[in-house]
């Protein structure tokens, strides 16, 4: 059961204000009244929401603006897909849809409550401070500054309270950069930092850089926001030893699970070092996630890339493996008529692996929401055919990043430290 929070009504100050505020809210004196100061970490967010703005905006979605992802956000998405006539095999939160929905007409006011919700996943972490950066669609909009305490009521049973408190910068990008002179005071050295670039990692790239420098540990998914950009920042900050955890390859963990479980029989794992030929099938033109896959498979056999190219569709790649033999990798964009909301998500992969003495086999890994039509019809009959559904996690951002969190990584998973250079060079 999560905890329930009690939170204050958020009280808007100068934003010089602000850190003496907190500093006073904390003092061993105001404890006593509120609760023991949870000392955990700090988030720092990036919460733009610009679909979910544009679309109260436009009235096609009821307000308030939340930065929750929600499936009447998605549905509304979707709509506006068709409203605007764009490819229905277009993701609802994409930044065509979102520059499509700007057109739209509609000019409707609703409440800004972003960063003054806690997620139930986040809360039950209990963070000493959440802080969210909230851009608006309005670029004159002035910076407004706002300080709320919050507590987790103590689960039946009692226990100690570990209160914290949630601080909010909301207004237009220009006004937002001169607020920011605030937030080091508000990230004390002593516990972890973590940013959460909850946005397009292809926007605003001088404004990250000043939020997310090292020992910060940032958040990011590599679903969003350019392919080159996504693959070439993750690259950079792992080769730079930041610890960065992607959300993009966080979804790809049941694939990693059922693709290693074909392999667990003893009598199979010699196909591994035969390996002739791999085909993945993602929804759309955003590759990274299967680009990601493909990295660590290649990784973890010690195959060397050879050379990539773009081909209609997709792209292709040759690899050698440690005997000497080349491995061909192929990926294609496959249209899909109700995308996931994370675009580039995989349908299906096709491996193929063919010993010098005995029967080859061909592995098939379908998602479960089908779509692998292609990989199945290959032409495959003379090989031992292992078929397999990939269970896909439809888990909110906010439990995946709680999912990160929890685990109080320090440095970058080795797996994906291990697959984001490769990942990168895989991009033709």
């Amino acid at each position: 059961m999560s905890p329930q929070l009690t939170l204050q009504t958020p009280l808007e100050l100068a934003p010089s204000e602000v850190p003496t505020y907190l500093e006073q809210l904390w003092s061993p004196q105001q404890q006593g009244n509120t609760g023991t100061g949870a000392n955990t970490f700090c988030l720092l967010i990036w919460q733009p929401a610009w679909a979910e703005q544009q679309l109260v905006r436009s009235g096609r979605l009821q307000g308030p603006v939340t930065g929750q992802q929600t499936k009447a956000l998605i549905a509304a998405g979707r709509q506006a897909v068709s409203d605007a006539d764009l490819p229905l095999s277009t993701p609802p939160l994409n930044g065509t849809v979102i520059e499509a929905i700007a057109n739209f007409e509609g000019n409707n006011e609703t409440e800004d409550l972003r960063g003054q919700y806690i997620d139930p996943a986040l809360s039950a972490l209990m963070p000493r401070r959440l802080i969210t950066l909230a851009p608006t669609i309005d670029a004159d909009h002035p910076l407004e500054t706002l300080v709320a305490a919050y507590c987790p009521l103590p689960e039946e049973g009692g226990g100690t309270t570990a209160c914290g408190d949630v601080v909010v910068l909301r207004g237009g990008f220009d006004a937002l950069q001169d607020g920011m002179t605030i937030l080091e005071p508000l990230l004390p050295d002593s516990m972890p930092a973590w940013v959460w670039w909850n946005g397009f990692l292809d926007e605003a790239p001088q404004l990250m850089e000043r939020l997310t420098c090292a020992p910060r540990r940032l958040i990011i998914d590599t679903a969003v926001g350019d392919p080159r950009q996504c693959l070439d920042l993750l690259r950079n900050r792992v080769e730079a030893g930041q610890a960065v955890n992607d959300l993009n390859w966080l979804r790809l963990r049941s694939w990693r699970e059922t693709l290693a479980m074909v392999f667990d029989p003893p009598e199979r794992r010699d196909a591994l070092s035969h390996i002739t030929r791999i085909d993945i099938d993602v929804e759309g033109h955003h590759p990274a996630q299967g680009l990601l896959l493909a990295a660590w498979i290649a990784d973890r056999l010690g195959w060397d890339l050879q050379g990539t190219e773009a081909i209609e569709g997709g792209s292709s790649a040759q690899f050698r493996r440690p005997d000497g033999a080349q491995v061909s990798f192929q990926l294609m964009a496959v249209p899909m008529g109700q995308p996931n909301v994370h675009a580039g998500q995989m349908v299906g992969l096709r491996l193929i692996a063919e010993p010098d003495n005995g029967q080859g086999m061909c592995v098939i890994l379908c998602a479960d929401s089908g779509g692998c039509m292609r990989l199945e019809g290959g032409g495959m009959a003379s090989l031992e055919l292992h078929e397999e559904v990939v269970p896909v996690q439809h888990a909110t951002p906010e439990m995946d990043v709680a999912r990160q969190l929890s685990g109080g990584h320090d440095s970058t998973n080795p797996l994906l430290a291990a697959a984001a250079p490769l990942a990168a060079r895989l991009l033709p």
